[in-house]
């Protein structure tokens, strides 16, 4: 590009405490993304199974159990499941509450991606990645605006 040519953006710029601010809850939302992850799945195996047993939580992440087992011993630390050596792990309250959290969150981005057309198989892997990422305020008007396209028009 030469320099006679300026180019131009609409953006405003922003402040570093903007930047730092936006960061920041990316980075929050990455170190929350693997126990929301795994709490959302041993509830739904506990669901479809009655129990969640770390071969099956390896088998559905596709990692090695020690793998899952370091992170069921933070998630124990923190409070979301227990569990006893060689035997089924389970969700504390505090573990089914983000869990249902984390699945209804998961819904409203997916459906919300099928409402403008996705597909349903896309959209349920994009949904995947998204919804760890989505704010409190995002997810509000995402809900707003699948309440508008379910009502019946008029």
């Amino acid at each position: 590009m030469d320099s006679s040519r300026k180019r131009t953006s609409t953006a405003q710029p922003r402040a570093p405490a903007d930047h730092a601010e936006r960061f920041r809850r990316v980075r929050d939302a990455h170190q929350s993304e693997t126990a929301e992850d795994y709490v959302e799945i041993i509830a739904e195996l506990i669901g479809e199974k009655g129990e969640a047993r770390l071969v099956d939580l390896a088998e559905c992440f596709g990692v090695t159990k020690a793998t899952v087992n370091n992170t069921i011993q933070r998630l124990q630390r923190d409070g979301f499941v227990t569990s006893e050596p060689y035997r089924a792990i389970f969700l504390t309250d505090k573990g089914r509450k983000l869990a249902a959290a984390s699945r209804e969150r998961h819904l409203i981005v997916r459906d919300l991606l099928i409402s403008l057309g996705i597909d349903p198989e896309t959209a349920e892997a994009d949904a995947e990645g998204i919804e760890h990422h989505v704010s409190k305020t995002t997810l509000e008007a995402f809900r707003r605006h699948l309440a508008k396209q379910r009502r019946p028009r008029d």
